[in-house]
């Protein structure tokens, strides 16, 4: 499959967003973009600006830092000519966050193919995919599913009761 020209570069994606104001503040920093936008790598940072009443990581946070992740990675990958959205989204909280954690996500060539598989002939796909939320020390921290909303773009159709106008050349 040919490469596609993107609208920015991955490095310049990752160096944008971790000063995104919602990033920046939470102590959420994406660590790496794969040039071909199949994986991400991120990680929050404990600090004062994202800690519970009990010291821990705040929920919010954990969340946050896996946001848009999947929903980037598709839209990327699949190109313009298909409407990507995140549909719906929940997290289990498996144990507390006392330190650094981090998520990772890899969107495999075989994900992908089943996408464009569940969308051909305009249907729209309702897809879950999982991130795990790991402490330094590998233990489970969160489980995050997000659904995204894919569907491949209908052509822009005339309507039924306006008149085709043929453009006129720029004199």
């Amino acid at each position: 499959m040919a490469a596609r020209k993107r609208a920015m570069s991955a490095s310049t994606f990752r160096r944008g967003i971790n000063i995104w104001p919602p990033f920046l503040f939470a102590g959420i920093r994406v660590l790496a973009i794969a040039a071909d936008f199949r994986s991400a790598k991120v990680r929050l940072r404990l600090g004062r600006l994202n800690r519970n009443y009990v010291g821990t990581h705040f929920g919010g946070s954990l969340f946050a830092m896996t946001d848009p992740f999947w929903m980037l990675l598709v839209m990327e990958n699949l190109g313009r000519g298909y409407v990507v959205w995140d549909s719906a989204a929940e997290i289990e909280f498996v144990s507390p966050g006392r330190g650094d954690v981090f998520a990772e996500f890899v969107l495999t060539e075989e994900r992908l193919d089943e996408i464009r598989e569940l969308t051909r002939d305009g249907q729209k796909a309702l897809v879950w995919f999982e991130t795990e939320v790991l402490a330094d020390d590998g233990t489970i921290v969160a489980r995050v599913r997000k659904q995204v909303y894919i569907r491949e773009k209908r052509p822009k159709q005339p309507l039924p009761d306006q008149p085709q106008r043929e453009r006129q050349p720029a004199l």
